[in-house]
């Protein structure tokens, strides 16, 4: 798990320094923790460079002294290197890497691959307008572009740019942990790959982590469509939406999947209508989950349909125009398990009935989730889960030819199924982002969300 946590600057800082006060005899110090990541960074660069010319930029904190240290370790073994030193080691353990390097800085260089060693995870302002004119110079004038820990320029708890221009990375290497920078956006939009060096870090308490590859399993050998979960999904004004969030959910796990809708519209064969009164409907104590939002409309007639799904107290996720009618005190009383599925404007609209105040996308999901007493699955490009007792996830981003109608849909769908399944929340959440990705995957370019249903069974033989 510790190779897979996401920390803040001061969590990472407090880890470091935890490896410096180890009590065991072997404590490390800056100079060896940065050589240790320096020498971990020159590798991949080496493995790039493949003998040409490189050029490290060094900035004058320990991110310019991993700078020096790869500047040295490729030299070591005959890469031509150049470095560029627009300020001087402002750091003890930065002055060391360079009287180790031993050479001189020169003004400007090109050549094969340019390692952006200016800035890294403590920035919190932008680079000035030299510094940023030499980044940009420097990624233009390479055929490759690195950045140890992260670009210069992005703020690394936010992920939030420092400056409006600067350059995308073919390679980000990550030093001792992943920070949120490396899998939020905007930030994330520069990095093409990414991968972690290990330092020996700890795992940290409560730390947030990136997503576990998913593990699936067929039913038991004496499964039925009851003991495998049955899901309600309520129609509404718009109905395409709740039954392509039925179908997702008849390929995510759960055995019985129930529309409950009273449009009149015909239903494919293997899918269950239910009609009448949705008191009646989710009067069936066999149901497992519920879920209400796709294309549920806003009138009163679906604001009452809210509020008789708020009372249901078992499993019930919120997708769409659910999350738009949504008040504080339609949850006053609910003690079953609740899980949100906001998009960015629905997210926004939530924070603003309550009360909370503006952050990242990430400080709002978490504040959210503890307002709300619900996991909160804060969908886009980059997708946040926070579960109000047990943290944070993020999930890898997944393609994007998924910014198409109809997707967030099958995402509900997906994650209501295995909510169905008998899956908590958190997890629940996590195995329909996972499904939802791979069967994008699967489905190629330019696909809809039909298209992406049909590759749902796939995605799922994937992961067993």
């Amino acid at each position: 798990m510790s190779l897979r946590q996401i920390l803040t600057v001061d969590q990472m800082r407090a880890a470091e320094q935890a490896l410096i006060d180890a009590k065991d005899g072997q404590g490390e110090s800056v100079e060896s923790l940065m050589e240790r990541a320096g020498a971990g960074a020159a590798d991949y660069v080496f493995r790039m460079a493949a003998g040409r010319p490189v050029t490290v930029l060094c900035g004058p904190g320990n991110n310019g002294g991993d700078g020096y240290v790869i500047a040295r370790v490729l030299s070591e073994r005959g890469v031509p290197v150049q470095v560029i030193a627009p300020l001087e080691p402002a750091t003890d353990a930065a002055r060391t890497a360079r009287a180790k390097w031993g050479g001189t800085p020169v003004e400007d260089a090109h050549g094969a691959v340019f390692v952006d060693c200016l800035f890294g995870s403590g920035l919190t302002r932008g680079l000035s307008s030299e510094l940023e004119t030499l980044l940009l110079h420097l990624a233009a004038s390479h055929d490759l572009r690195v950045a140890v820990d992260l670009p210069s320029g992005v703020e690394s708890d936010s992920g939030e740019l420092l400056n409006a221009n600067l350059p995308v990375y073919d390679l980000v290497i990550a030093l001792g942990a992943w920070k949120y920078a490396h899998w939020t956006m905007p930030g994330m939009a520069l990095m093409c790959e990414k991968r972690l060096f290990d330092i020996g870090v700890a795992q940290v308490p409560a730390a947030a982590h990136l997503a576990e590859r998913l593990g699936l399993s067929s039913p038991a050998m004496n499964a039925h469509k009851y003991t495998r979960g049955l899901l309600g999904v309520i129609g509404g004004e718009m109905p395409g939406a709740a039954r392509l969030a039925a179908r997702a959910a008849q390929h995510g796990g759960a055995g019985y999947v129930k529309l409950i809708t009273n449009d009149g519209l015909p239903v494919a064969d293997d899918l269950v209508l239910v009609s009448g009164a949705l008191d009646e409907a989710l009067g069936d104590v066999r149901l497992a989950a519920l879920l209400i939002g796709p294309g549920l409309g806003r009138s009163n007639s679906a604001c009452a349909y809210l509020i008789a799904a708020v009372n249901f107290e078992r499993n019930l996720v919120l997708d769409g125009d659910a999350l738009m009618l949504l008040e504080p005190e339609m949850l006053a009383d609910r003690t079953g398990e609740l899980l949100l599925t906001p998009h960015e404007g629905e997210l926004k609209r939530l924070c603003e009935v309550f009360g909370i105040a503006a952050g990242t996308k990430r400080e709002r999901a978490i504040a959210l989730a503890a307002a709300t007493r619900a996991t909160i699955v804060a969908k886009g490009a980059d997708t946040i889960i926070v579960d109000p007792f047990e943290g944070v996830v993020i999930a890898p981003p997944a393609s994007t030819w998924l910014s198409t109608a109809g997707t967030g849909d099958v995402l509900a769908g997906l994650i209501a199924s295995r909510l169905a399944t008998g899956e908590n929340p958190l997890k629940g959440a996590t195995e329909g982002c996972a499904l939802h990705a791979e069967a994008a995957r699967l489905a190629g370019p330019v696909f809809s969300a039909s298209d992406l249903i049909d590759a749902i069974p796939a995605a799922y033989a994937s992961f067993l």
